[in-house]
């Protein structure tokens, strides 16, 4: 798992998110932080209080190409 920080445009302090290797988010911060390494650093400490592994399996998605080859 991963822990990575964001902010929006109407909320432009920093917040963290766990996600697994899917994609898919496990955990989301509610408070904010002023810097993304504060963000950063704080949802690493809930990863390591979490103790989960990631058993989560990638989706594969192929999608056709042949829309970028000239007929």
């Amino acid at each position: 798992m991963q822990v990575a920080a964001f902010s929006t445009p109407e909320s432009p302090d920093w917040r963290w998110r766990i996600i697994n290797y899917a994609g898919e988010i496990i955990e989301e911060s509610r408070e904010t932080y002023p810097t993304i390494v504060s963000a950063v650093a704080d949802g690493n400490k809930r990863l390591v209080q979490m103790n989960v592994v990631d058993n989560s399996v990638v989706a594969r998605v192929t999608r056709s190409t042949s829309h970028l080859r000239r007929r």
